[in-house]
């Protein structure tokens, strides 16, 4: 069953938090609806893992065929390896960075994504969604090259793709976190890797102090809240994370040799 993140008579947010199984194979992620005066978009809807509860769980809330929009914060595996099936299964179209516009259709069957897919510039925009508009901002690095946040006005909802992550089950996930001081090590390991900078960092958090944020949601883990988002904003600032921790020491010619499991070492 999805969350309801917000809800009124002509807008709602539904959050995806457990479609995949959790057997420590795949990652956890979430997926998201937006649905404004009868006009839908999925934000990140995931890889195939996911697709098909995705699909129905939508179906139950809002009729595939009125989607406008699957919309992607940049060209990973988890976001978007589902979009041949969403691609045939709806009319949508594809939003998503012009740096991944030629890569997507490695995704798809040859010709599908003719005439399906917007891409966006670097400095994002604005996105007409039923009789209001969700805005892409740029968070270019963070942790992909092409990336974008979505701020959806009417719910002040940020989706911040892999920023805000937390490494957490479904369950959890459903459960929006107010105050970061335990949480943080659920985040710590995963942005000091996977974020590029801090410059970048602080870049991001200089522009999104700017928006009214009444919840920060990422695509793993759980949404923040009330003094969490000012908390993360306060962290995010001076985490040192990518290339700040890297030196020579992590560039040298390997030694060590690759574990291979038995049964590949028979069938070479």
């Amino acid at each position: 069953m999805p969350i309801e993140l917000y809800r009124d008579s002509r807008h709602a947010c539904l959050m995806f938090t457990d479609l995949v199984d959790e057997d420590n194979q795949a990652v956890q992620a979430n997926q998201f609806l937006i649905v404004d005066n009868g006009t839908g978009a999925v934000i990140d809807p995931g890889g195939n893992l996911a697709f098909n509860e995705l699909f129905l769980g939508m179906s139950r809330h809002f009729s595939p065929q009125k989607l406008s929009y699957i919309i992607a914060s940049h060209a990973d595996p988890d976001i978007i390896a589902s979009l041949d099936r969403w691609l045939t299964s709806t009319p949508a179209q594809l939003v998503i960075s012009r740096v991944w516009e030629r890569f997507v259709p490695h995704f798809t069957k040859v010709g599908k994504t003719d005439q399906r897919v917007i891409g966006v510039t670097d400095g994002g925009g604005r996105l007409p969604l039923g009789r209001n508009e969700l805005w892409l901002l740029p968070a270019h690095f963070l942790h992909s090259e092409g990336n974008f946040h979505f701020y959806d006005p009417i719910s002040r909802i940020l989706f911040t793709g892999d920023l805000g992550v937390s490494m957490t089950s479904g369950r959890d996930a459903q459960v929006p976190v107010s105050d970061l001081k335990e949480h943080l090590r659920l985040m710590e390991g995963f942005h000091r890797r996977y974020m590029v900078s801090n410059k970048v960092l602080r870049l991001w958090v200089r522009m999104a102090r700017q928006l009214d944020i009444r919840m920060l949601v990422p695509q793993h883990g759980a949404p923040l809240e009330g003094p969490a988002i000012g908390q993360f904003f306060d962290w995010a600032e001076s985490l040192m994370c990518g290339i700040d921790l890297f030196d020579d020491r992590h560039y040298q010619l390997p030694t060590t040799a690759i574990p291979v499991p038995e049964r590949a070492v028979s069938m070479a």
